[in-house]
């Protein structure tokens, strides 16, 4: 299927950045659909999770919107191309330190605190521009390499308890999880829709190879 016609839903959970990812889909032809409705969702040929915020209340959002079951359908029975960003990707986790509910456990994964001590000159959040370094090959990657850079704004980092899963890394004090992939499933750290070519780049292989 030619994917400028495959039905992409970004689904909206009152968490943010919707508007940029959308404009990128635009930018590459695609028109996006921005639900919360599970119906709709669940007629998804892809799945784009964003997110900025607090863990806990995305949680909660999906929650209260009935957001559960159709998610987790998507994502593990139909196996569905699934793509979490910054907070989407975190929640792809099973839990983190900045709250205290379960996330959707879709990656065997915990969310970290960025912790460098009050000595450091390593501010918290994690801003601004930063390479990444590639874990294992990927269609997702494909034009993308060590040289290429991501813009970044976080102050929890992913921990992967498979390094198999892991896809890139990048250096912030130590080495930490810029974006995983099992299978469907991907999570960037970084914000593609923020990244000029770079996401742009990802944008389109998510959209052509899977």
């Amino acid at each position: 299927m030619e994917y400028k016609n495959q039905k992409v839903v970004i689904i909206d959970y009152g968490m943010g950045n919707i508007g940029s990812i959308d404009n990128m889909l635009k930018y590459l032809g695609v028109k996006a659909i921005i639900s919360s409705e599970p119906n709709i969702i669940s007629d998804a040929d892809k799945i784009i999770l964003p997110g900025v915020g607090h863990f806990d209340r995305a949680m909660t959002n999906i929650e209260n919107l009935g957001l559960m079951d159709v998610l987790k359908e998507m994502a593990l029975v139909k196996k569905k191309p699934f793509l979490g960003i910054c907070l989407g990707m975190q929640i792809m986790c099973e839990s983190s330190e900045e709250g205290s509910l379960p996330g959707l456990s879709f990656i065997n994964a915990e969310v970290k605190k960025f912790d460098f001590g009050t000595d450091s000159k390593l501010k918290v959040p994690h801003m601004g521009w930063n390479k990444i370094h590639v874990n294992k090959a990927s269609d997702i990657l494909e034009g993308l390499d060590d040289d290429s850079r991501f813009y970044f704004v976080h102050s929890y980092f992913v921990k992967c308890q498979n390094e198999i899963d892991i896809l890139t890394k990048t250096t912030y004090g130590f080495d930490f999880v810029s974006s995983f992939q099992v299978d469907n499933l991907i999570g960037a750290q970084f914000h593609p829709e923020k990244s000029h070519r770079f996401g742009v780049t990802l944008f389109k292989n998510f959209l052509e190879k899977y």
